[in-house]
């Protein structure tokens, strides 16, 4: 057990960071009112969190090929809006089959969200004598053989569909949809997609044709998606692990609620932060919660365990929390001081995506170190209790004693009468 009058050095380069635990203890009910208020105003940076589906974003890098790629893209924007829909099925251009396609076009255009549609069907041949250009495929299918024989000849060579609408080998079709960006906006692009899908897999249903969604809106719904589905993957295994591993290692509720208290409210305070200075989730950003928890779930155990060890030891909460604070979040914060000299480096990638992830983790590392270090000491000298010590063995035996111990405690020795430790 560490004692209060045991005089100890500062640690170099710290600046007073690894003491800021004995400030909370000056006052912990103060403390614990002020990790409150942050973590109030936390909760409201993180409701501005918003996920970063960019495609572009991923590829961005600080050289000309890209700079000339986004000029290019000024000048000629391609739109982020249009769904591909992509039919397959072998004898795609049979009659039931083709009857299939066109239904699933027709309800397409009908689907809320829809803004235009583009398929083989929309070809048109040559104009007649009044101007009119008829199209390819009728809205009725020839009834005879050989009309209909002319008919998919003269689609599958016509120049806008062959190569582009329709493969080579007739067995893949492409529609193109243009989504309504108003619609879009009000009802969400998950909704409008989902629907759009559905849509086709029921009009497709027993044709012997499949669909597959793609194109951008899918791509960044994709993205959006599995930021989202991996935050609470990450989050909820990551805090049923930490809590089960801390129950199991103290068996004691109030402790173990303490050790995770200190990793959740660095992961709050954190996006809070995050949220706060506008910085979008992406695939790697959402790699910092695993990483709080790691290192805040580790300084968090080391701290609980020093305090539960001087409480076992006669010491009060206050003087526990103390020691805890002197001796442990020294090499706590040196800990956080490798890890921010290692996520410096990320400084020097060309990627803006990973220089961000950088800056957010260096971030991350320190908020964490100072949420861990304020939040166990205050909560521990405000909840924990003293626990029963065990019995101690009279200092005189008259025989050879089995020393008592318990598992937590240090052994304690019983002296004989010949001074030997039985």
């Amino acid at each position: 057990m560490a004692t209060s009058d045991t005089t100890r050095r500062p640690f170099l380069f710290s600046l007073g960071i690894d003491r800021l635990g004995l400030v909370a203890l000056k006052a912990p009910i103060i403390s614990a009112l002020v990790i409150a208020i942050l973590s109030a105003l936390a909760a409201f940076g993180v409701s501005k969190l918003r996920v970063d589906d960019s495609l572009s974003e991923l590829f961005r890098t600080d050289t000309a090929e890209f700079r000339q790629y986004e000029e290019i893209d000024r000048r000629f924007p391609s739109s982020e809006y249009d769904v591909l829909v992509v039919v397959e099925g072998s004898a795609l251009l049979a009659r039931e089959r083709l009857e299939a396609f066109r239904n699933a076009v027709i309800e397409l255009q009908l689907t809320d969200g829809v803004g235009g549609l583009v398929s083989m069907l929309s070809a048109r041949g040559l104009p007649d004598a009044s101007g009119y250009a008829p199209p390819i495929v009728p809205d009725e299918l020839p009834e005879d053989n050989a009309a209909y024989a002319d008919m998919i000849y003269a689609l599958t060579h016509n120049d806008i569909v062959k190569g582009k609408f329709l493969s080579d080998e007739g067995d893949l079709a492409l529609i193109v949809i243009a989504l309504d960006r108003a619609m879009v906006e009000e009802r969400t692009a998950k909704a409008v997609i989902g629907g759009i899908k559905q849509v086709v897999d029921e009009t497709l249903a027993g044709s012997g044709l499949t669909a597959k969604l793609t194109g951008a809106p899918v791509m960044q719904l994709e993205i959006r998606n599995a930021v989202e589905r991996d935050r609470l993957v990450y989050n909820g295994l990551g805090f049923l692990v930490g809590f089960a591993i801390a129950y199991l290692f103290f068996r004691r509720l109030s402790l173990t609620l303490i050790a995770v208290l200190g990793p959740t409210i660095a992961i709050l305070w954190t996006l809070g932060v995050l949220g706060g200075l506008d910085f979008r989730l992406n695939l790697f950003i959402n790699v910092i919660t695993p990483l709080i928890l790691v290192s805040g779930f580790s300084d968090s155990m080391h701290l609980v365990f020093a305090i539960r060890r001087d409480i076992l030891a006669g010491a009060d909460r206050i003087e526990a929390a103390r020691n805890a604070v002197r001796d442990v979040a020294p090499a706590c914060l040196l800990t956080a001081m490798n890890q921010a000299i290692a996520l410096v480096s990320f400084a020097f990638a060309e990627s803006a995506l990973i220089r961000t992830f950088g800056l957010a983790a260096l971030m991350a590392v320190f908020i964490s170190y100072t949420a861990v270090a304020v939040v166990v000491p205050t909560f521990a000298a405000l909840f924990v209790r003293r626990e029963p010590a065990a019995d101690v063995e009279s200092a005189s035996c008259s025989a050879p004693p089995t020393p008592s111990c318990s598992s937590w405690e240090p052994i304690r020795w019983c002296s004989s009468s010949s001074g030997s430790p039985w």
